[in-house]
């Protein structure tokens, strides 16, 4: 991504031979997982304008609670939801209240046994929380998403040198946004299953505001154990670079249901 610049190194949550599916593969129809997530970020020193760091005079905290859902209407089509409770604080205020809610479609344009396109619709309702990391509270009105996702599983059972299973995985997505500026994120996956019920994770999210406005670039490691139809994963977020937006990280804490 050419405002990000460099390489984002992901490692996502799924990958398609994983009883937990998520990102470019869809779930078969009939199936759905949710996923509760809790997030608690603080940052004591943020990116400038120039993404050199400089100290805050108070300590950011922005917590997160949300809720993602997604639900295999046909072979090819996944409908998916999210909610957020938020609170937290900077250096001019304290907030608390309901972050965005998104609403989307996934679309699975080609699959085989190894690779998968797919292509992602979405309508985001803002809130009286931060709709935009680098966004003061409750900034920002509504958001439209399209999001192009391609990925690859790789079966290394047949190797004393690979994992059992592994994938790659790329996403761009443009944001058109009311309220704020229009955002270009990119995500780039690679992913490995080291037995039959533990994946080890590290997640990167990078992004860019139009206008040459604020950059972010953030990476996460953490950990998924498998317990039948239930799954939970444990980490660590950490943001590396940016551009008027906080140096922030913190523990992530999900657990997955699959139904």
């Amino acid at each position: 991504m050419r405002s990000v610049g460099g390489l984002i190194i992901i490692v996502a949550l799924a990958a398609g031979a994983s009883p937990v599916l998520a990102g470019s593969w869809n779930l078969p129809k009939g199936q759905g997982q949710a996923i509760v997530k809790y997030e608690d970020m603080r940052a004591d020193k943020s990116f400038a304008a120039d993404g050199e760091t400089e100290d805050l005079s108070r300590e950011r905290v922005d917590r997160t609670a949300s809720l993602f859902v997604e639900y295999g209407l046909t072979d090819k089509v996944t409908v998916q939801f999210k909610g957020e409770w938020q609170e937290g604080r900077d250096d001019f205020t304290d907030y608390d209240g309901r972050g965005p809610i998104e609403i989307g479609a996934r679309w699975q344009a080609y699959r085989d046994d190894a690779n998968v396109v797919a292509v992602y619709a979405g309508y985001a309702l803002n809130g009286e929380g931060r709709n935009a990391g680098y966004a003061p509270p409750g900034v920002g009105d509504s958001d439209w998403e399209v999001r192009l996702m391609a990925g690859r599983s790789i079966d290394g059972s047949g190797s004393k040198w690979l994992p059992q299973r592994s994938f790659v995985e790329a996403q761009v997505a443009r944001r058109w946004r009311q309220g704020l500026p229009d955002e270009v994120r990119v995500d780039v996956t690679a992913g490995a299953h080291v037995s039959e019920n533990w994946m080890l994770m590290a997640q990167g999210f990078g992004g860019t505001a139009d206008d040459d406005g604020a950059r972010w670039l953030s990476v996460e490691v953490s950990a998924v154990r498998d317990f039948g139809a239930w799954s939970l994963q444990g980490g660590w977020r950490q943001a590396v670079a940016g551009r008027d937006t906080p140096a922030a990280g913190g523990p992530v804490i999900s657990v997955w249901r699959r139904f």
